[in-house]
Order: C-alpha cells, then structure tokens, then sequence
C-alpha cells in the first residue's frame, strides 16, 4: 500500500464509498472482494476480505489498475 503510494485514506474512501466489481466468494478464510475507488482522479483498486462475525475488513492488496490490463473504466480487463 504504502510502497505503491496510496494512502490509508484513499484505501479507507475506497472501502467506504468505491464500486463493487468483481466478488471472490469462494476465497478464504473469508470471501473477497474487488472494488474501485477514486482519489481525485486517480483510480485504485482495493482487494478486501470482510468477516462479518468480527465486523473486521482486511486489505489483501491495494493498487493503481494497469491502463494496459484494464480498460478505460477501470473495471474491465481487455481481452
């Protein structure tokens, strides 16, 4: 997270507010998810798990989406 420079608020708006794209349901110990979140402009992926027991969200990973991978939504990878 930090080594990409994306801030634990731009990964908490994320979280919060960013669009579900893409549901992991059969990752575990918890399902996951994918989401997309915006920091001004600038686009990020947040790939979270969420146990809903503990009321507990984990980040597995954080990044800014590949404009060669995704297309120009973001959420789209490009065939």
């Amino acid at each position: 997270m930090l080594l990409r420079n994306i801030s634990r608020e731009e990964v908490m708006e994320a979280l919060v507010h960013g669009e579900l794209i893409q549901v992991y349901d059969y990752d575990q110990p918890f399902p996951s998810v994918l989401l997309l979140g915006f920091s001004g402009d600038r686009p990020i992926h947040v790939v979270a798990a969420f146990d809903e027991k503990e009321e507990t969200a984990y980040v597995i990973t954080t990044y800014e989406p590949d404009v060669t991978i995704f297309d120009a939504d973001f959420k789209t990878k490009k065939k």
